[in-house]
């Protein structure tokens, strides 16, 4: 009898070590099936991220053909107001000597000096310059362009109803059909902002 005993005990031991084991077991695949859930989601989370990372990118791309041209840079020197100019390499220009104050970004309905937006363009704005002569809507138009590094201003000394200006870059052209070409000039903003030698974070201020 003691020895049924014993030989009982012993096999409750046995049952006992054999589920103790299999609860390892178990409990060794719950975590390893946690691992793979959480792997899974991190890895959904990252591909997500990337495809909307992906799509503000294109969104933010420039879509249609670059009508600008480079410029030949001439060096970017302080000058006094009231100094001998230079011949620029372009009109209007997009580098050279200029003034040590910049101009407030955004739509402007002052002409303001070529040498004081030049330096805008040296810190990476962009410049749209319109003459005076335009329609009245045409100008109401170009508000909507008015940013932080743009800053919009009558220009006489166009050659062209409109000229887009960015540092060693211009795109200039005629207004036709009293229709501005309004992705032309977002395409430009996309591609030539904060592209100056001196790229300056925010809004430019001065006169």
């Amino acid at each position: 009898m003691n020895e049924e005993q014993q030989f009982t005990k012993q096999e409750k031991r046995e049952m006992r070590r054999q589920e103790k084991e299999a609860e390892q077991r178990s409990q060794q695949r719950n975590r390893f099936m946690r691992k793979i859930r959480n792997y899974g989601i991190v890895f959904a989370i990252i591909t997500l991220v990337g495809y909307g990372l992906y799509l503000l990118a294109q969104s933010s791309a420039p879509k249609g053909e670059n009508f600008s041209r480079s410029v030949s840079l001439m060096e970017a020197s302080h000058i006094a107001t009231g100094s001998q100019l230079p011949e620029y390499t372009s009109n209007p220009p997009t580098s050279g000597p200029h003034y040590g104050q910049t101009a407030r970004s955004g739509f402007r309905d002052e002409m303001i000096s070529d040498q004081n937006i030049i330096h805008n363009l040296e810190h990476g704005d962009i410049w749209i310059a319109y003459h005076p002569r335009i329609a009245g809507e045409t100008k109401e138009a170009l508000k909507q362009f008015g940013a932080a590094k743009v800053i919009i201003t009558p220009r006489e000394a166009n050659e062209t109803d409109i000229a887009l200006a960015a540092w060693g870059r211009l795109d200039i052209f005629d207004i036709e059909n009293d229709t501005l070409p309004i992705e032309r000039i977002k395409d430009f903003i996309k591609r030539y902002t904060n592209k100056g030698p001196e790229q300056v974070p925010g809004a430019s201020g001065g006169i």
